[in-house]
């Protein structure tokens, strides 16, 4: 991403002025449905970076986990996250931390557009899906095997 200008507007529909609209991963890569991301802010000088996530209405990020954090606000709509073992309902503008290596994923609730910015390090990993095995573990809990099964 270009470094671009210090000032970029905001557009209609949560778009900002010289800011690419992205897939959110590769088709395949791993399971994810109807979101996309907008790189904000990549400078060298800030050693992170600023995203902003946007799923529609029953769209959801992959279920995944890191070496790296995520400082996570919810700037648009409802939905629902689970964080290592738990499951929460979360709307604008609340906050989420994401520790390192540990299970996460959103969900946007029927209805409306959720979307959320995040800030990561510009130096991460890649993210790690869930073995079978893992998974199982996961589901053993009722709640997040039903926030899974949505």
């Amino acid at each position: 991403m270009d470094e671009g200008p210090n000032i970029r507007p905001a557009q209609d529909g949560f778009r900002w002025e010289g800011v690419e609209l992205l897939a959110y991963k590769e088709e395949g890569s791993a399971p994810f449905k109807a979101i996309t991301r907008q790189v904000l802010f990549q400078r060298p000088e800030l050693g992170c970076e600023l995203r902003y996530f946007e799923m529609q209405p029953g769209g959801h990020s992959t279920l995944e986990r890191h070496e790296h954090v995520h400082a996570v606000m919810i700037f648009r709509g409802r939905g629902t996250c689970l964080v290592g073992g738990e499951v929460r309902e979360a709307g604008a503008p609340d906050l989420v931390f994401i520790p390192p290596m540990t299970w996460h994923q959103f969900r946007a609730s029927a209805g409306e557009p959720f979307g959320f910015l995040c800030m990561v390090n510009a130096a991460r990993d890649k993210p790690q899906l869930p073995s079978a095995d893992e998974l199982r573990q996961l589901k053993e809990d009722p709640a997040i095997a039903a926030f899974l099964d949505t």
